[in-house]
């Protein structure tokens, strides 16, 4: 390192601060709730290797430390003081967006001629064109239908809007302008970061700061390989599954092998399910991309509270994504929804790292994030208003000696939920009913955090709900060292007159005023056996309206009794309900019955077969080698129950059409 100890720490202060400062400036100045209430966005700035060196610590989303903007500056060639570039494309730029509505900018810091910095920012439009309201659908099986694709532009020239770009960018749009506030509302945090390293570069020399960036790196580097040193070394592999492809088809499969040794850690997700025809896949590029690492991000700064936030944290990861896999698609393919595998991939990170460090890692988070999307008509004019109604997100699981978090899931980013009086007032929509959901956590010594629910009235008619991300519908989440599984997803329609009808996936539905929609994400999954459970902490949850006494009873064997209105345990009954056995399922029985028809070892060889396959055709022979064994079983499966002899005659004829093992 280049510099001492104190000048290090005073500068890395700084520039965090000035990092900060720039979020602050989008967010008091954006333009949708998306921006100025759910703080999706960020900002930060980078080396001259297009990578971060400082980002904020507790402002916009918190798991991009490790994107790279050097394959977006390297596009668009040389640079003078006042351009800015602007892109939302994740195959051009390298990765730095991955999906469209992601507005990605990027603009030079200059001392004395020479570029010393880029500042970036990024926030989520609310629409860039695309088949629906807001750009993204789940059922998109190509990039060209989720709007404007924007290769790095300068949308910026020495300081002058580029209109040309502007106009384009204006014209491929349901809303307008909202989207030019929030461009707008960037270019103010990008102006507040170049004033801000002005007067750093004033007051220290543009050496130093040359330095600190490469020095703050390093130790950040240094201090995540401290604590990677920690994980016995080993090799751990976990599988998990998103429910499908697009609210139908098949189940899509995360695998993992990680290897961790000497302060390093590869992640390998060969045996994953290649790319999909559907939104669902992340443009990594192969490399250990913000969507596949959060985790281990997540890791270093739980044991390490002090570690330097910036593109350091991940040099001691690595990744193996094979090409044209669901965690590494060929460019084309449609990522709209890419969040809902990686919240997946998270959590079979938490599988895998949970077996090496049980008494740290938790059990699965809810396992979804669905940002609920309303389009309806402009209330002036022409056009719609586009506005995410909330980011509705499930529990946390539960971990060794702490409960999950309730109605909170920060395992992929920590976006803050909308007012409602805000959303009341921008939309024409009224919430009904916005808590957390009772029962929805897995069951354990330590239990999972309670999912949410949300109930909205729709107040005009010739309006549109998506609901995009829903997964956890099918596959629960999973509990971990005894403990059981969250309840699954729910979306219920209330139409007057008519019987609730519960809908599962949505993709674009049309709404008239009057109608209910009714969400409820699932809790987490709980830690540990749930007859080892505080009798107290059973009767607080349900006290608290979290748990109802037949849970309490069924799950954690903890008999409640009223006594002139109030419940109190009794020791007794309780003493005798937990003398008998139980077994808790880990998975759930849908993931039980899947597996028996599906295993492990199988699947292992399918995926190796399917990738020895021209691209085109792996998807093809992927449902032909299912079909053959769901041909009998109950339509639905594994929701719907099959006998045992119906599960082990799909998985003889599953076995019969894979290829042998070379």
């Amino acid at each position: 390192m280049k510099l001492d100890p104190i000048s290090l720490e005073i500068l890395g202060n700084k520039l965090t601060s000035i990092a900060e400062e720039m979020c602050l400036t989008l967010q008091r100045t954006g333009r949708t709730l998306y921006v100025k209430e759910t703080a999706d966005f960020c900002c930060a700035l980078a080396g001259l290797d297009g990578k971060f060196f400082a980002y904020p610590r507790a402002l916009g989303v918190s798991g991009f430390v490790g994107l790279d903007c050097s394959v977006a500056i390297a596009a668009v060639g040389e640079l003078a003081p006042g351009d800015v570039i602007l892109t939302n494309d994740p195959y051009r730029s390298g990765g730095l967006a991955t999906h469209l509505p992601d507005l990605q900018v990027i603009e030079p810091y200059f001392h004395d001629g020479k570029i010393v910095a880029y500042g970036w920012g990024f926030l989520h439009a609310s629409d860039v064109g695309g088949k629906v309201p807001s750009s993204i659908s789940p059922t998109n099986h190509e990039i060209f239908q989720e709007g404007l694709q924007i290769p790095p532009v300068k949308i910026m020239r020495a300081g002058q809007l580029n209109e040309d770009v502007a106009l384009l960018f204006r014209a491929n749009s349901r809303t307008p302008d909202a989207n030019m506030g929030d461009l707008k509302a960037m270019l103010g945090a990008l102006a507040t970061g170049r004033e801000r390293m002005t007067q750093t570069l004033l007051q220290h020399g543009a050496q130093a700061l040359l330095d600190a960036q490469l020095d703050l790196v390093e130790y950040a580097a240094l201090r995540a390989r401290a604590v990677l040193r920690k994980v016995p070394a080993g090799t751990y592999r976990f599988t998990d599954y998103l429910d499908d492809e697009a609210g139908s088809g098949l189940p899509v499969r995360i695998a993992l092998a990680v290897t961790v040794g000497d302060g390093a850690i590869l992640l390998d997700f060969t045996g994953s399910d290649p790319q999909v025809a559907a939104a669902i896949n992340i443009p990594s590029h192969g490399l250990p991309h913000a969507w596949l690492t959060l985790r281990i991000l997540a890791l270093v700064a739980t044991l390490d509270k002090g570690v330097p936030i910036n593109a350091g944290l991940l040099a001691p990861v690595s990744v193996i994504a094979p090409k044209g896999s669901v965690v590494n698609p060929l460019p084309g393919a449609a990522v709209g929804v890419r969040h809902a595998a990686a919240v997946r991939v998270n959590d079979a990170l938490n599988g895998v790292l949970g077996q090496a460090l049980p008494d740290t890692m938790p059990a699965a988070s809810g396992g979804t994030i669905i940002p609920v999307v309303v389009a309806e008509p402009a209330r002036h004019g022409f056009g719609q208003n586009v506005q995410v109604v909330e980011p509705m997100v499930g529990g946390t699981g539960g971990r060794r000696g702490y409960d999950g978090a309730d109605g909170r899931d920060s395992s992929i980013s920590n976006l803050s939920n909308n007012p409602v009086e805000t959303v009341e007032a921008e939309t024409g929509v009224e919430i009904v009913h916005y808590g957390l959901r009772r029962d929805s956590a897995g069951a354990g010594q330590w239990r999972g955090g309670n999912g949410q629910e949300i109930r909205f009235r729709i107040l005009q008619d010739d309006s549109f709900v998506l609901a995009r991300g829903m997964e956890r519908l099918r596959f629960r989440p999973w509990g971990a060292h005894g403990g059981g599984p969250g309840a699954p997803a729910r979306l219920i329609l209330q139409r007057a007159g008519e019987a609730p009808h519960e809908l599962g996936k949505i993709d674009l539905l049309p709404v008239a005023a009057g109608d209910e929609i009714s969400i409820q994400t699932p809790g987490g999954g709980g830690w540990g056996d749930p007859f080892q459970r505080d009798p107290a902490a059973v009767l607080t949850d349900v006290l608290r309206g979290l748990l109802s006494t037949d849970a309490a009873h069924d799950d954690y064997g903890v008999a409640l009794t009223s006594a002139n209105g109030t419940l109190s345990v009794d020791a007794v009954a309780t003493s005798a309900l937990r003398a008998g056995s139980q077994v808790v399922s880990r998975f759930g029985p849908e993931r039980e019955a899947w597996d028996r028809v599906f295993p492990e070892a199988l699947l292992d060889r399918l995926s190796t077969a399917l990738f020895a396959m021209p691209a085109a055709a792996r998807s093809r022979h992927r449902r032909q080698a299912f079909a053959a064994a769901l041909a009998d079983l109950p339509e639905g499966f594994p929701q719907t129950a099959a006998s045992d002899q119906a599960i082990a005659a799909a998985a003889a004829r599953f076995a019969n059409v894979i290829p042998a093992a070379t």
